[in-house]
């Protein structure tokens, strides 16, 4: 991979962290409504899977979603207006922090229920089939949706159909508290794709580079119309489950291990011990990263409020 290459992925990813270590800061001072789940520590998965898509190409979201957004080219100010639920949010405010999207992009939506957006990618996939076109869709999902009805409907729908979904498992090893190890019997989730008569694998989710290229042969996989695959990444989150989760259920061990393994550092790592770009360029980066996102903050807390009366405007409301 070339370097300008890495260094965008490096930059993504850093756009990610600062801008969820600020939705962090501006919950604490009681700005955003509802909850937040927070991408932290996940951000090589989001960056290496979007890398190789086009803006026409389709992805589909979870209440986890900041980072895809991102990653797929939302940008940073109408994303944080949406989480402050501002009237200049891609949803005009309405969506919130679990519920972004914009069809522009090819942001078809976060969804807050968990498992809920494979058959919406599979969906998706189907209608990139019928119109005859070489999109994909990339389907992010966690380890607890894998135990879903909608996981193996869908991943057995699109493989069956030969659909170009590309589904990628965020293994975080928690599903809320709930430790893999104790809702299943398998190592790795990938390995439920041979149910289904399509490639699975599974890879290290904090290296950027190797889930670019696990994405890479996936996406080739699909445009040629040779149908669906699963690509588990292993990854941690760096926060608790939601706002409020202390994850006290972690062990202290296990948390300095993966905190050890910070996809940023790595990536940030091997660009200056390959001399790809230098101490002075990364502390650029971090610069222009800081700046747009403060940005982003003012453009948001700026903008409007959604007017009460427009409470029922773009909304879908099934008549009797």
């Amino acid at each position: 991979m070339n370097k300008d290459k890495m260094i965008e992925m490096y930059r993504k990813m850093l756009e990610i962290r600062l801008f969820e270590e600020k939705v962090f800061e501006l919950y604490g001072q009681n700005l955003v409504p509802g909850t937040i789940h927070l991408y932290t520590g996940e951000e090589a998965v989001a960056v290496g899977v979007c890398a190789n898509l086009r803006k026409d190409d389709y992805i589909v979201s979870t209440h986890r979603g900041h980072g895809h957004c991102i990653a797929k080219g939302a940008r940073l100010d109408r994303t944080m207006a949406e989480i402050l639920g501002k009237k200049t949010g891609y949803c005009k405010g309405k969506g919130g922090s679990m519920h972004i999207a914009d069809f522009n992009i090819g942001m078809l939506g976060a969804t807050a229920v968990v498992g809920a957006g494979i058959p919406i990618a599979t969906g998706a996939g189907l209608s990139i089939k019928l119109r005859g076109t070489d999109q994909v869709t990339a389907c992010f999902f966690g380890d607890g949706a894998s135990n879903q009805g909608t996981f193996h409907e869908g991943i057995n729908l699109a493989a069956v159909w030969k659909l170009p979904v590309l589904f990628i498992c965020e293994n975080n090893l928690y599903a809320m508290g709930t430790r893999q190890t104790q809702v299943m019997l398998i190592k790795d989730i990938a390995k439920r794709a041979a149910a289904y008569g399509i490639p699975g694998v599974s890879v290290d989710g904090n290296d950027v580079l190797t889930v670019y290229e696990a994405a890479k042969e996936a996406v080739k996989r699909a445009r040629r119309g040779n149908g669906p695959m699963l690509i588990e990444c292993k990854t941690y989150r760096h926060k608790g489950h939601s706002r409020f989760d202390p994850a006290t259920y972690r062990q202290k061990e296990e948390v300095e291990e993966w905190l050890g393994k910070d996809p940023i550092r790595r990536l940030e790592k091997r660009l200056l011990e390959n001399r790809e770009f230098s101490e002075t360029e990364a502390v650029q980066i971090k610069k222009e990263v800081t700046d747009a996102v403060e940005a982003a903050v003012e453009f948001a807390t700026d903008s409007p409020d959604p007017a009460a009366e427009e409470a029922l405007e773009d909304v879908f409301v099934q008549g009797g």
